[in-house]
């Protein structure tokens, strides 16, 4: 099994999601399919059927979630270098080409929220940062270009 990195943060998160679907989810779920029960034949019961499947699609979900949390790995600043660009740290980027300053937290695939500035260290700009310096540029190609930052300041 593959280690998953999380802040602790996103660790907290992943867990409280884990969570509602046991607790919550389930029991909706469970509600969902004795109320689709209660209309008789089953063959031919499409609301059962969805709710057979929604309950097929919550078990799997718990089951990533929590092998996703079973090798999680909490990131602690302790140990890793903070004068580069690693999973945890927040850089502070200046767009070379429009001028505008930048800020965004690289972050693993489980925590990356665009709207929060958290990318992934998977995504194309989080690849194209990992274990940059500040004062260094990076040259990271996307899919609708070449986007050049020049690394202002890495802080944790």
């Amino acid at each position: 099994m593959n280690t998953t990195y999380l802040t602790p943060e996103g660790y907290n998160q992943l867990r409280e999601k884990l969570e509602y679907l046991i607790k919550v989810r389930r029991k909706e779920i469970a509600k969902a399919l004795e109320h689709a029960r209660s209309f008789g034949d089953l063959s031919e019961n499409a609301e059962y059927d969805a709710a057979k499947e929604e309950q097929r699609m919550n078990e799997i979900k718990i089951s990533e979630l929590a092998g996703r949390l079973s090798s999680a790995r909490i990131l602690g600043d302790e140990n890793i270098a903070s004068d580069k660009v690693y999973i945890g740290a927040t850089v502070r980027l200046l767009d070379l080409k429009t001028k505008e300053e930048l800020e965004y937290m690289l972050v693993s695939e489980d925590e990356a929220d665009f709207f929060q500035n958290k990318i992934s260290v998977s995504s194309p700009v989080g690849k194209g940062l990992l274990g940059k310096m500040e004062n260094e540029t990076a040259e990271i190609e996307i899919p609708s270009g070449v986007l050049n930052y020049k690394i202002i300041k890495i802080s944790r």
